[in-house]
């Protein structure tokens, strides 16, 4: 699980590029009870979404020019030049080179060799999220691709990853976790894109999943505000009741109700 106690590999951020960030502000508002703050022009704009004053995202404007909107997962890094060489050593892109933002920190982005785009985040000023795991905030993370086998070697070379594996009935979910941590400290997954009916084949993305409290009134509301519900709310026995949404302009995330942890 996410915790705010930070380690290289874990998602430590998460952002949204929107082509409206008054409209995005006003549907999460609505959904998650964010609250948006735009930043100034010396950090060109780019706001940040609070929760009970805590910042659990970054939010800025794109142009379809520049990306298509879409929520972006950061993991950490110590050195964000180091895993810039990794990633392109690796097969993989520099979308953005390293590059420092303010005092904040150091961030990149990159895409993975399937295109799948993903970033970094180096944190001096700016250590990450201030809430993860509780309602309304980061608790998961899920990469959709063509090729498992390929993203973890990728993903386990850049951040030194491992991976365990969670049976389930017909198959197993591979599970990414800081290396040399505890089965309970995976914070994501990796599952095949193909065969999958809410999905496109030729666009592997990472999603990032948001804790709620009532899946399906979460997904209703997320329609009722001019959402999409892609997945409609299912459960899986030991982990919660989720859906797949997309916000108004398309970018594309997961809400879950997470399952109640077993009994020591």
């Amino acid at each position: 699980m996410l915790t705010t106690d930070y380690k290289d590999g874990a998602p430590n951020w998460v952002d949204l590029g929107t082509p409206d960030t008054e409209g995005a502000a006003a549907f999460y508002a609505g959904l998650f009870g964010w609250e948006y703050r735009p930043g100034g022009e010396e950090v060109g704009g780019y706001g940040m979404f609070r929760l009970d004053h805590k910042i659990v995202a970054g939010g800025t404007a794109v142009t379809a020019e520049q990306t298509p909107p879409g929520w972006t997962v950061y993991f950490q890094s110590s050195d964000a030049d180091a895993t810039a060489a990794a990633v392109t050593q690796a097969g993989g892109t520099v979308r953005y080179e390293p590059a420092d933002v303010q005092d904040y920190g150091r961030m990149a982005v990159f895409a993975d060799p399937e295109g799948a785009a993903f970033a970094t985040w180096q944190p001096h000023g700016n250590t990450g999220l201030d809430a993860v795991q509780e309602v309304g905030t980061l608790c998961w993370a899920e990469l959709c691709t063509a090729d498992v086998a390929a993203a973890k070697d990728f993903y386990c070379s850049v951040f030194g990853w491992e991976i365990a594996e969670m049976a389930f009935e017909g198959g197993s979910y591979k599970m990414a976790k800081p290396a040399g941590s505890p089965d309970r400290e995976a914070f994501g997954g990796l599952v095949p894109i193909a065969g999958d009916p809410v999905e496109d084949s030729g666009r592997p993305y990472w999603t990032p999943y948001f804790e709620v409290a009532d899946c399906d009134a979460t997904a209703a509301r997320a329609e009722d505000t001019g959402g999409e519900v892609r997945l409609a709310p299912v459960s899986m026995e030991g982990v919660g009741r989720f859906a797949k949404l997309a916000d108004p302009y398309g970018a594309r995330f997961a809400v879950i109700a997470s399952a109640p942890p077993p009994p020591m």
